[in-house]
């Protein structure tokens, strides 16, 4: 099977054929390129939707609060904590990884394929056109002999017949009687130049024929065969070039099937670690305050003319009763762990804002920096001592009295960072227990109660309670009736704006307000809300202008509503 046979006849087809393959051969390239382009695009989603559910860096607002809602803002920290999102957080960067791999097949078929074929067109282009000029040159050469011939043919005829007519001539003449023998003579020397003409037209002709016939079976059976056979060969060498690079675009994505199988494994065995169990455990630890729940609310007997007592307040701890959490109504009240005031400055610098298990935490957390920030010191100041050997040794290289100043530097601040840990230290084995509850009262109201019975005090000296403004205090169980007067309230707000009122509430149940930043309630009083809960159980609302405090949320009934401040004066006919 050979064009240069089969075809010799074909060279206009073989060229639109040729050219129709090379169009092909581009549109694959193109194609090839597009898909490249699709495998970017879609490697770049991958990663931005894998960096946009990434779990933002912790702030100092963030980390008071692990998780904004209603925003619902993931922190990097509680990515880490729980099993649940440490899993999300491997799905997430298996998908990173996943992304890259589809990246690979991008690159892998721009070099293999795009690069390798465009280069080859271009070989294949000046290929093809060197063969059909070939070809062009070969059948012009045919042509040209052809035309020679066909000259050598009718310059033959023409002296045939003007060697025939040249011969009837002197026929004519000779046998006229009136003609002279000297035009007789005349014709006959015409009539021999003729046939000489004639004669040598004749010889020419024959050997241009025998060129001719040998110059075009070289053309048909020898030069167009070759030619074609270069074509055949062109164009055989780029259907395989194409078909192996047809494999080849399989083969890329074959190669990256285990990686991106291995980044689903690996997704499949991060999904396998989630354990509920532990997640629960981590909830505990991440927000159990450490106190303990509310003793039952005293009966208070308005039957007797006497002065009504004060009802135990929820933030006081009647443990040594030893009854049940209250209840009313049959419906608990929720959670009334002391609430933690948000500061508008920075928190004390011995957390006591918070309670107790968070306080221990965040003791530790800040033990463990101080520690790590002293071994830095210790390695600097390691560093900087064996710098100063060196240069004693060899005074050549350095002064040895230059490090002097910043080993003392060091030394102090060494120092420094360890009675930082003591500090911290002391403050952490108080919270754990270890050492006896300091001493002083950190409520400004500290000489405003008397305790009924001296020895309930000792007894109860390690039970912290934590009042709304952040502080703890030292309270026995059971403790008479005190009162805090307006002014210690007053001070919290002195340098605040008024808030805006943001609803109303209806109190449930009457509350005591016993504690620092409190405010009591009757049963029953319509009072307006100008901070909602934060999570912390409190709710903070105003009587009037002057008296507002914090209340616990589940001894009111909220009514969010942005014309609150319109029915001010209805609210306190109603309250009175």
């Amino acid at each position: 099977m050979s064009w240069g046979t089969e075809l010799w006849d074909q060279f206009d087809n073989l060229e639109k054929h040729t050219q129709w393959g090379i169009d092909v051969l581009e549109k694959y390239i193109k194609f090839v390129k597009e898909r490249t382009e699709i495998e970017l695009s879609y490697a770049k989603q991958l990663r931005n939707l894998s960096k946009k559910y990434q779990p933002k860096k912790n702030s100092k607002e963030e980390e008071e609060y692990r998780l904004c809602w209603p925003k619902f803002c993931l922190l990097r920290q509680d990515f880490a904590r729980y099993t649940s999102t440490r899993a999300f957080l491997a799905t997430l960067n298996e998908m990173n990884d996943y992304a890259g791999q589809h990246e690979v097949i991008s690159e892998n078929m721009t070099s293999l394929i795009t690069g390798e074929l465009t280069r080859y067109v271009q070989e294949l282009k000046q290929e093809r056109k060197s063969h059909f000029h070939d070809g062009r040159k070969a059948q012009q050469h045919i042509e040209t002999c052809w035309k020679q011939l066909e000259a050598s043919k009718r310059r033959f005829e023409r002296d045939c017949k003007e060697a025939d007519r040249a011969q009837q001539y002197f026929e004519k003449m000779d046998a006229d009687i009136n003609v002279t023998k000297a035009d007789v003579e005349k014709a006959r020397q015409q009539a021999q130049l003729r046939h000489q003409m004639a004669e040598d037209s004749k010889a020419e002709y024959s050997s241009t024929l025998q060129k001719f016939n040998s110059e075009q079976h070289e053309h048909y059976y020898t030069h167009i065969p070759n030619i074609f056979q270069k074509i055949q060969e062109m164009e055989e060498r780029r259907i395989v070039r194409i078909g192996e690079s047809m494999k080849t675009f399989a083969e890329v994505d074959r190669q990256v099937i285990p990686i991106i199988g291995k980044c689903l494994d690996e997704i499949t065995k991060a999904a396998e670690s989630v354990d509920h169990k532990n997640d629960s455990q981590m909830v505990i630890e991440a927000f159990k305050s450490g106190f303990e729940p509310p003793g039952d609310i005293e009966f208070e007997d308005f039957t007797q003319p006497m002065k009504r007592t004060v009802s135990e307040s929820s933030l006081s701890n009647s443990r040594g009763d030893g009854k049940s959490e209250p209840k009313f109504g049959g419906k608990s009240k929720g959670k009334l762990w002391p609430f933690i005031k948000k500061n508008k400055g920075a928190g004390p610098e011995d957390f006591s804002n918070l309670p107790p298990e968070q306080r221990r935490k965040k003791l530790q957390q800040k033990v463990d920096e101080l520690n790590r920030d002293i071994q830095k010191e210790l390695d600097q100041r390691d560093a900087l001592t064996k710098m100063k050997d060196v240069y004693i040794k060899n005074p050549q290289m350095g002064d040895a009295a230059s490090v002097d100043h910043r080993l003392s530097e060091l030394a102090q601040n060494i120092e420094k960072l360890r009675l930082e840990v003591q500090k911290f230290e002391g403050w952490l084995a108080e919270v754990e227990g270890r050492l006896p509850a300091r001493n002083e009262q950190p409520r400004r109201q500290s000489g405003m109660y008397e305790p009924q019975n001296p020895s309930a005090v000792n007894s109860c000296a390690q039970d912290r309670e934590s009042s709304p403004d952040g502080s703890y205090t030292e309270e026995q169980s059971q403790e008479t009736e005190m009162k805090v007067p307006a002014t210690d309230f007053d001070d919290e707000f002195d340098d605040e704006e008024p808030l805006p009122t943001i609803g109303t509430c209806k109190a449930l149940y009457t509350f005591e307000g016993q504690n620092e930043g409190t405010i009591s309630v009757a049963e029953g009083e319509m009072l307006y809300v100008i901070e909602e809960d934060k999570g912390d159980g409190w709710t903070r609302i105003r009587r009037n202008e002057d008296e507002e405090g914090y209340v616990p949320t589940s001894y009111v009934e909220v009514y969010l509503d942005k014309n609150a401040k319109d029915v001010y004066k209805p609210l306190q006919k109603i309250s009175e």
